[in-house]
């Protein structure tokens, strides 16, 4: 089977790693986490810095490690290109000499690797930076250079450890639009392990959530933001995040009973709700929204055209309001308000 299938179970420290990939050719997952997560221990068993205590690793139906039979294939034999956080380009060698570097290693003689690596730097857009140091580029090119030495000997996965992390904010908007470009065009299986959730849902065909060393949610990047299942996943996608018990289309949570639209729900569930569902009222409301309560506002933070704003008990949960609809209200911090929420845009699911 063509892509990336991989089994991986791994301890690290305190870290104990196990989770399951699949990454399909033509397609890119996202392994999004928090620092401790596991994410870069997955780096370093793929590219095979790391074995396996159990497990499997198969690429393109080549098996790259597996202790049950003692098949372990070493870094430099494997056909992964590597761009690993913060471009590590060598100081001493030039633009095109880093590029060349792993073919060299390999056993290309010096006309052939040069050739190679010109190629790819053209293929990127880099070529007239090919004599330069890396003293000479920027942040975003030697980015860009990074990801043309990964690609140089056309392997047949690419895997991304946090390529974009070392860059100001800037140059990470323009190389995240070039490297959107070269991932599309890469025929193979592209893992990007990465902390950050809009690089992920803006790059990824496919994301896996992980939080010490397990798997809690994955699913493309609509759904992840839609139905998020922990309160990791809730932080990502901007939502607000409960836990509560539901019976015939309400959940009851912190002492307050939320109706939901799904009345088939029963038991243990997780409720997201996302803070633009908030309404925000100076008196009690009239309409339609069935989920109406009294609270108090605890902090305003100004986000340029929407505010957020942080409220008290019950649920100390999160409303997103525009500048216009907080000056209209007047609200500061410890003003009474009141709050409503649709039954319809709250997303209950079963924990």
């Amino acid at each position: 089977m063509s892509g990336l299938e991989a089994t991986i179970a791994v301890e690290r420290g305190e870290l104990d790693l196990e989770l399951d990939l699949f990454i399909g050719s033509d397609r890119t997952l996202a392994l999004l986490g928090p620092n401790g997560a596991g994410k870069s221990t997955v780096v370093d068993v793929l590219a095979g810095l790391l074995p396996l205590e159990t497990g499997r690793i198969v690429l393109d139906g080549t098996v790259l490690d597996d202790p049950t039979t003692g098949r372990f294939v070493a870094p430099h034999s494997r056909s992964v290109g590597v761009v690993f956080q913060g471009g590590l380009l060598f100081p001493h060698l030039t633009t095109i000499e880093n590029v060349e570097f792993g073919l060299r290693s390999r056993g290309l003689s010096r006309r052939q690797a040069r050739r190679e690596a010109t190629e790819v730097l053209g293929t990127i857009g880099m070529q007239e930076f090919a004599d330069r140091s890396p003293s000479e580029l920027s942040g975003g090119e030697a980015q860009r250079i990074a990801l043309a030495r990964s690609l140089v000997g056309a392997p047949t996965m690419l895997l991304l450890d946090e390529p974009l992390s070392a860059l100001d904010a800037t140059t990470r908007v323009e190389v995240q639009r070039n490297l959107a470009q070269h991932l599309a065009a890469f025929d193979g299986p592209r893992l990007l392990i990465t902390h950050d959730p809009a690089e992920a849902f803006l790059l990824a065909d496919e994301v896996v959530l992980i939080e010490g060393g397990r798997v809690t949610q994955r699913g493309d990047p609509a759904d992840i933001r839609l139905r998020p299942k922990t309160k990791y996943a809730a932080d990502l996608a901007g939502s607000n995040f409960l836990l509560g018990e539901a019976q015939h289309g309400t959940v009851q949570t912190a002492g307050l009973t939320v109706h939901i639209a799904d009345r088939s729900l029963v038991g243990k569930v997780v409720v997201t709700i996302h803070p633009r569902a908030v309404s925000l009222h100076l008196e009690r409301p009239e309409g339609s929204a069935r989920n109406v309560w009294e609270t108090m506002v605890t902090v305003i933070e100004d986000h340029g055209d929407r505010v957020r704003v942080q409220l008290g008990q019950p649920l100390g949960i999160t409303a997103e309001v525009t500048p216009g609809a907080l000056a209209a209200l007047a609200l500061t911090p410890g003003a009474a308000v009141w709050c409503s929420v649709k039954a319809t845009e709250v997303v209950a699911q079963p924990r």
